[in-house]
């Protein structure tokens, strides 16, 4: 061996490798991406009912149920009065129409005093009826008041007919107006006139004597004269009547 020729050491190639794949290794382990941060939500939690609506709901419904079985049970009593009672309304018709009065003032106001003559009918079996104080008894013509008078006060049993007299008098404004109508209309020979009743009155059931209601009626009447301290003949009449709570 000549002195020139150089003399390299042996490379260990399975310590290499090893070396190689530590350090790539090393590597991996430090290029590995950093973790994901999760990002939190926050839970949202709902509030609990408060208490105090839950008892109002509470009480508006057993409210509104005993208000229902309230109105259930009066609409028993009321059928259970209904069979038992059978209401019908009282009947009433004008007998008679007498004129006292009929004239003009110096004022030029009329005045006009009648006696009407009414019957009333009360068809009930078991049903008796107060007529209380307040009564009225009106006669109209052409939508003018001629005359008022009150009904008298008094209680009609069951299944009784009962004759009223009653007296109205009245003034009426602008008189020469109406008088003039008046005496064209009896020409013809048919004078209309309306005849109003408002009757306050009380209904008996038994031995109950229930709160007052309103008879409302209305007659509508034609006449052949309204020449005072004559006999006046009604040639029609149509009446109708209706309770008023």
């Amino acid at each position: 061996m000549s002195d020139n020729q150089k003399i390299h050491p042996a490379v260990d190639v399975e310590a290499a490798a090893s070396t190689s794949k530590k350090s790539g290794s090393s590597q991996q382990q430090h290029q590995d991406p950093p973790p994901v941060l999760q990002r939190t939500i926050p839970v949202m939690h709902s509030n609990p009912p408060k208490k105090g609506r839950s008892c109002f709901c509470k009480c508006f419904c057993w409210t509104i149920s005993i208000l229902v079985l309230l109105l259930i049970i009066l609409a028993a009593i009321v059928g259970i009065l209904y069979l038992v009672f059978q209401p019908k309304l009282p009947k009433y018709s004008v007998d008679n129409l007498r004129i006292s009065d009929l004239r003009l003032n110096f004022d030029l106001s009329l005045y006009a005093k009648f006696d009407v003559k009414i019957t009333a009918n009360n068809p009930n079996k078991k049903i008796g009826i107060y007529y209380e104080k307040g009564g009225k008894l009106s006669v109209l013509y052409s939508k003018t008041k001629l005359c008022e008078g009150f009904l008298p006060r008094f209680y009609q049993g069951h299944q009784n007919i009962t004759n009223l007299n009653v007296s109205l008098t009245g003034q009426t404004q602008y008189g020469s107006t109406v008088m003039k109508a008046l005496q064209e209309q009896q020409q013809t020979g048919r004078i209309p006139l309306d005849l109003e009743v408002d009757a306050p009155v009380a209904i008996k059931l038994g031995k109950l004597k229930l709160k007052k209601v309103r008879v409302l009626g209305q007659c509508l009447l034609v006449v052949d004269s309204l020449t005072a301290n004559n006999q006046i003949s009604i040639k029609a009449s149509n009446c109708s009547f209706k309770l008023k709570l």
